[in-house]
């Protein structure tokens, strides 16, 4: 996995927020395990619960597309290295027990965890069977 072009795609998708009520803008770029990069940003709403985040539109796109597995994902927001949400934690969680997070400020300044060090003891489909 190409980690910088990762973060790069996620700059790139954070430049299409539509973010006028918080004014953070956020860009997310996931790899699937079929290879594919899904990116996304965060689109907020007056009503802000209809608002999304960058890391599950990029998600929706992927499952979407027929794309079913996270590898990895780069998330780049206005801030010193923006998380994701707690929500977008277990969406990431249903399609990436074992994705890797990648949050950035450029992409040579970036941290990268397992998805179970952000979301310990998780919730997952596998629970249901």
């Amino acid at each position: 996995m190409d980690r910088q072009e990762l973060i790069r795609n996620a700059l790139e998708a954070k430049q299409g927020s539509y973010s006028p009520y918080s004014k953070f803008k956020v860009g997310a770029a996931l790899l699937t395990e079929d290879g594919r990069i899904f990116t996304g940003c965060n689109i907020e709403n007056a009503a802000y619960s209809a608002s999304i985040c960058a890391e599950r539109t990029a998600v929706f796109k992927a499952i979407s597309e027929g794309s079913r597995g996270i590898e990895a994902m780069a998330i780049v927001g206005d801030s010193d290295y923006t998380y994701p949400c707690g929500v977008c934690r277990q969406v990431i969680r249903e399609f990436g027990k074992n994705a890797i997070i990648i949050v950035a400020n450029s992409e040579d300044d970036y941290r990268e965890y397992e998805l179970e060090d952000l979301l310990p003891n998780s919730f997952g489909p596998e629970h249901l069977k």
